[in-house]
């Protein structure tokens, strides 16, 4: 079987909720990034939101990204570690009903989570309990799945261990050897920090499109102006897709910036955005999409997810939707 994407990142249960801004000052967390914390920590959190409205489903940034993929009606391979207990079960019934390939064997342990605090402004606050995600490593890379793939995709956040940075590397090394494309998220801003110097090593070698926001490519370029950002990372890697929030986004393809519309909705909950956003690129550009519908596909996609709770669409495109955007 082909894939159009083979993505590589930590296996997540996600657990959404609706919170106030008191709860979070009372957690005692920095709004509106993501922090690592122990399974004690991730225990209180979950046992404070009594009342609260939460839902569950499987996650993980590259995991959303796959899940979005399927969605559009994509094909995808995924590879993440998961614990033989009940989230471990849930997170695979849910990616596999999507049609997602998953191989990676469970192990003893307890399934990673990732709980995300929505306040009413739709900022969202990530606590990130990690668990048997964080033991996914270069033996769980299947060559012969990547070999049938268009595109590998690598979440930054797997740059915070060493085990699953070899993961990535790994996925990387096969993907070039086997003449597939390489696409990274950095993922968060704080992960370029401790990661610059690979992260650009990785821009400036295998890497053939990368995904960031701003406020990640004003920090690996020291720049301000987006297309300044933009320009100068498009030096180093074939394609980029720079997302600017409500403003839309950039995309940056054989020299040439493509800018695509932002699609104006009311916030929810901004969680997924630019996973969903990632998936709208990867699908289009691996079905025959230009970059620039493409990129008003995913725009569209980011939009729609960031109007309901949670990282993974409610409500579906349909082919005749599709067909409009691209119209």
């Amino acid at each position: 079987m082909s894939y159009d994407v083979y993505g590589v990142g930590n296996s997540l249960v996600d657990v959404q909720a609706k919170i106030d801004e008191s709860l979070l000052a009372k957690l005692d967390f920095t709004k509106g990034i993501m922090t690592l914390v122990d399974e004690p920590t991730q225990t209180r959190v979950l046992s404070s939101l009594n009342g609260a409205a939460v839902s569950r489903c499987a996650g993980g940034s590259a995991a959303n990204t796959i899940a979005g993929l399927a969605d559009f009606g994509g094909k995808a391979a995924y590879a993440g570690k998961l614990g033989q207990d009940e989230l471990g079960e849930f997170w695979l019934k849910d990616m596999r009903d999507l049609g997602v390939s998953i191989e990676v064997p469970q192990s003893a342990g307890q399934t990673g989570t990732c709980v995300c605090l929505i306040t009413d402004d739709a900022q969202r606050t990530m606590l990130t309990h990690l668990g048997l995600s964080s033991t996914l490593g270069p033996d769980d890379i299947s060559e012969a799945e990547i070999k049938q793939s268009k595109f590998v995709y690598i979440e930054g956040y797997l740059f915070t261990g060493e085990s699953t940075k070899a993961a990535a590397l790994k996925a990387i090394d096969l993907a070039k050897q086997h003449g597939v494309k390489v696409a990274f998220t950095v993922s968060d801003p704080f992960l370029i920090n401790f990661n610059r110097e690979l992260f650009w090593d990785l821009i400036t070698g295998p890497v053939d499109l990368l995904f960031c926001n701003l406020e990640e490519a004003r920090s690996l370029t020291g720049l301000e102006d987006p297309i300044d950002c933009a320009q100068k990372i498009h030096q180093h890697a074939a394609d980029v897709a720079l997302t600017l929030g409500a403003d839309g986004s950039l995309l940056m393809h054989e020299g040439t910036a493509v800018p695509i519309e932002g699609a104006l909705v009311r916030a929810v909950d901004t969680t997924g955005a630019g996973d969903m956003y990632a998936a709208g690129i990867l699908y289009g550009i691996t079905n025959g999409l230009t970059w620039k519908q493409a990129g008003h596909l995913a725009s569209h996609a980011a939009a729609r997810v960031v109007a309901q709770m949670g990282a993974r669409l409610h409500r579906k495109f349909t082919k005749q939707e599709i067909a409009e955007l691209l119209g």
